[in-house]
C-alpha cells in the first residue's frame, strides 16, 4: 500500500464504529442546539419568529468564527456527520407533525393553492437567480426552495440533492431570516390594508390560506396570522403543513431535472454518456412520507408523538448548529448583495402573485 494511500485512510473514520471519532462534533452541535432551543423559549424572540433553527445556525456561525480553527480537527468529523446524517433523520421524523387528514382541513382550493404557489416560485427562482442575477445554480435553488416550501427545513433537505457549499446553504437560509422575519409584521398590515380595498376575501379563513402558502418559516407563519385571530392562525399551519408536505415529491422532482442537467452538460463537454448525470435519489424523502402515512395512521400514542418531535427539533438544531460552524463569514461576504435582491424579487412574488393565485383559485371553488 502505498504511502498517500495509508495517509488517506488513516484520515477517515472507521465506518464500524463511527461514534467515537464523531463525539467531539456531535458534542459541541448539541450544546449550540441546547442553547438555541432554551433561547427560542424567550417571548421576545418567539413574538418575532425566531425559531430555535434560526437561533442554532446564529450560534453555530458565531462558533465557526470565533476560535473554532483550533478544535477543527477534533470536532470537524462530528460536525459533518451531525451536518448530513442528523440532518436526513431529522427530516424522516418532521413527518410525525404532518397527516394526510391535514389535507381535507384547506381542501383542494388550499392544495392547489399550495402547489401553484410552489410551482410558480420555485420556477421564478430559476429564471431569475441565473439569468438576471447570474447567480451560481445551486445558490439559485437553494433560496427558491426555502422561499417557495418551508424555510430553512427546505434549504437543508435540498442541500444533499444538490451537493452544495456551506456558504451557499447559510446565505440562502439568511435570506429566508431575512424576509420571513419582515412578513411577521408586513402580513397584518396588509390584512388591515385589504379590508379598505378588498384586493382578497376578507375572512380569517382567506388571509390564513393566504399566508400559509406564502410565507417562509412555520414560526413566522404563526406568528403572522396570530396577528389577525386564532382561527385564521388555525388555518395558516394547516396550510403550511400542506405545502410542506409537498417537499418529498419536490425532492424527487428535483434530484431528476439535476440528473438530467448535468448529463446534458457532460455530454456537451465531450464526455462519456454512460454513467453521466446519476440519478440522486434522496431516499430520506421517502421514509418522510412513510413517516406522514404512519402518523395518519394515528397508531401511536399522542404523548409518544411530542416526544419525538420534540426529539426532532433538537437533531435539526444540531444540523443547523453544525452548518453555521462550518461556514465562515468571509464566505457569506464573497457572495455580494446579488443573493438578498434575489430573494427580496421572490417576497415580492409571494406577496402579489401569492395574492392573485388565491384570489383565482378560491373564486373557482367558492
Amino acid at each position: 500500500m502505498s504511502t498517500s494511500t495509508l495517509a488517506s485512510t488513516a484520515q477517515i473514520p472507521k465506518t464500524g464504529s463511527p461514534l467515537p471519532a464523531n463525539l467531539a462534533g456531535i458534542t459541541l452541535s448539541a450544546m449550540i442546539a441546547a442553547a438555541a432551543i432554551a433561547a427560542a423559549k424567550i417571548d421576545w424572540l418567539q413574538a418575532h419568529g425566531f425559531s430555535a433553527l434560526t437561533l442554532a445556525i446564529i450560534i453555530g456561525m458565531l462558533v465557526g468564527n470565533l476560535g473554532y480553527r483550533r478544535i477543527a480537527p477534533a470536532c470537524g468529523p462530528g460536525v459533518n456527520f451531525s451536518k448530513q446524517n442528523l440532518l436526513r433523520l431529522g427530516i424522516i421524523l418532521y413527518g410525525f407533525r404532518l397527516t394526510f387528514q391535514d389535507i381535507g382541513h384547506v381542501g383542494l382550493s388550499g392544495v392547489l393553492i399550495d402547489a401553484l404557489v410552489l410551482c410558480s416560485t420555485f420556477g421564478m427562482a430559476l429564471l431569475l437567480g441565473t439569468r438576471l442575477f447570474k447567480l451560481d445554480r445551486n445558490t439559485a435553488m437553494l433560496i427558491g426552495a426555502g422561499s417557495s416550501i418551508c424555510g430553512a427545513a427546505a434549504v437543508m433537505a435540498t442541500e444533499p440533492v444538490l451537493r452544495a457549499q456551506p456558504a451557499q446553504v447559510t446565505v440562502a437560509v439568511a435570506t429566508v431570516v431575512v424576509f420571513g422575519s419582515l412578513a411577521i409584521f408586513l402580513y397584518p398590515l396588509l390584512y388591515q390594508l385589504n379590508l379598505h380595498w378588498q384586493f382578497l376575501a376578507s375572512s380569517p379563513l382567506a388571509y390564513g390560506i393566504y399566508t400559509g402558502s406564502t410565507v417562509h418559516e412555520v414560526a413566522q407563519v404563526v406568528a403572522a396570522a396570530r396577528a389577525i385571530s386564532p382561527d385564521a392562525a388555525n388555518t395558516a399551519v394547516i396550510t403550511k403543513m400542506v405545502r410542506v408536505m409537498m417537499l418529498a415529491p419536490f425532492l424527487m422532482l428535483l434530484s431528476a431535472y439535476v440528473a438530467k442537467k448535468s448529463a446534458g452538460a457532460k455530454n456537451a463537454g465531450g464526455a462519456e454518456k454512460h454513467g453521466a448525470g446519476r440519478l440522486a435519489i434522496p431516499w430520506f424523502a421517502f421514509g418522510f412520507v412513510a413517516v406522514v402515512a404512519l402518523n395518519s395512521l394515528a397508531l401511536l400514542p399522542h404523548t409518544l408523538v411530542a416526544q419525538v418531535n420534540d426529539a426532532d427539533n433538537v437533531l435539526l438544531a444540531m444540523a443547523m448548529a453544525a452548518l453555521g460552524i462550518s461556514t465562515h463569514f468571509s464566505s457569506i461576504r464573497t457572495a455580494g448583495i446579488k443573493p438578498l435582491l434575489f430573494a427580496a424579487c421572490l417576497f415580492g412574488w409571494l406577496i402579489v402573485a401569492g395574492a392573485a393565485i388565491n384570489t383565482v383559485v378560491l373564486r373557482l371553488f367558492a
